[in-house]
């Protein structure tokens, strides 16, 4: 990932969440209480080019409330463009 983003691509999560805000996650590990306690990765991520990630306006991750109703171990990475 650090080629793509050294080479000017955007991490337009990371540009909406903050440098230094954890995650935004999209997996987390069914051991232990992973889900539970908000202890992900980042698998998940939308990479644009500078002019297309100026005009994300929102992300989000579209978590499951509560571990038994989730689907999978990851939850999409939704980001909103005001094109």
């Amino acid at each position: 990932m650090d080629r793509w983003f050294d080479a000017g691509w955007v991490d337009v999560g990371r540009r909406l969440a903050g440098p230094d805000e954890p995650g935004p996650y999209t997996w987390w590990s069914y051991r232990g209480k992973a889900f539970d306690t908000d202890t992900g990765w980042r698998l998940d991520y939308q990479v644009a080019t500078p002019g297309l990630a100026g005009l994300a306006t929102a992300a989000e991750v579209d978590r499951a409330e509560t571990y038994d109703t989730r689907f999978s171990d990851h939850a999409p990475f939704v980001a909103t463009y005001g094109l």
